[in-house]
């Protein structure tokens, strides 16, 4: 079951994209949606007497309270749960509290990801809520009137250490009712196989997640553009990766694949933190 999402939201078209996409699947899965605006209080800003702090403090408050009102007052999230909460100071972490307060079961993020020149992500918000989430976190960048995910690209290294990340994502998979589509990208510089020894490996892993799928080999000159290529030529709508929490999003091959995908895909990714 699919409980509540949490939506982070700064009134951008990024979140609303975000929102629009939270009461898709919300409505889909009779769902709540937890409504987050974190308020950035700037200390240096603020009068310096005590009292006086205390009232711009609550009238900034006051303020966020009344455009979340006014940012929430949309048709497409009649007939769904909808509950707003404001934090006073931008820490992410603190969305795990509210995840766990709530029995929350998903993050959906917007993102400007890249351009493909300056890589947005990288140091955002989104970046912050994916490191930090012990809970899967859906990036969008698209606004998406009825969100719906068909076929879902997971790539792995088909090492036995990933197998955690393989169950969360199958979990997802059915839970949305989406094809899941296994692919190992070979490469001539990073982990490169025989396709014997490909073979090889991702039958282990199979026979140890007690599976019959197919597994697509996939050659291409890296890992990164492996997955998108693979994706697009695929007709994907959206692509699994894993993280490891403080760490970042994981290197699940070598390099920072993860925020390069994330970066760099225009559909939908999905993490799931395994450590």
């Amino acid at each position: 079951m699919m409980k509540k999402i949490i939506v982070p939201v700064d009134f951008s078209k990024q979140s609303e994209y975000a929102l629009k996409t939270a009461a898709s699947l919300a409505l889909k899965h009779n769902a709540g949606i937890l409504v987050v605006h974190m308020l950035e209080l700037n200390n240096s800003l603020n009068p310096t007497p005590e009292v006086v702090n205390q009232e711009y403090t609550v009238f900034l408050i006051k303020a966020a309270e009344k455009r979340l009102k006014e940012f929430l007052d949309k048709p497409y999230l009649k007939g769904i749960n909808v509950t707003p909460i404001i934090k006073h100071y931008k820490v992410f972490s603190e969305l795990n509290e509210i995840a766990e307060m709530h029995d929350a079961d998903l993050v959906v993020m917007g993102s400007h990801g890249s351009d493909g020149l300056k890589e947005i992500f990288v140091g955002s918000n989104a970046e912050k809520v994916v490191r930090h989430s012990l809970i899967p976190v859906l990036v969008v960048k698209n606004d998406y009137k009825d969100f719906k995910i068909d076929r879902l690209v997971f790539a792995s290294n088909f090492k036995l250490k990933g197998m955690k990340a393989f169950e969360k994502a199958k979990a997802f998979a059915e839970l949305v009712s989406a094809e899941l589509d296994l692919v190992y990208i070979n490469t001539p510089y990073s982990d490169f196989l025989s396709t014997e020894d490909a073979v090889t490996r991702i039958n282990k892993f199979l026979a140890k997640a007690n599976l019959v799928d197919q597994v697509e080999i996939y050659n291409d000159y890296s890992v990164e553009m492996g997955i998108l290529n693979y994706s697009k030529a695929n007709a994907a709508d959206a692509i699994a990766l894993w993280t490891h929490g403080r760490k970042g999003l994981a290197h699940f091959f070598s390099g920072s694949i993860g925020e390069d995908v994330t970066n760099r895909a225009k559909i939908p990714v999905i993490t799931f933190r395994i450590g």
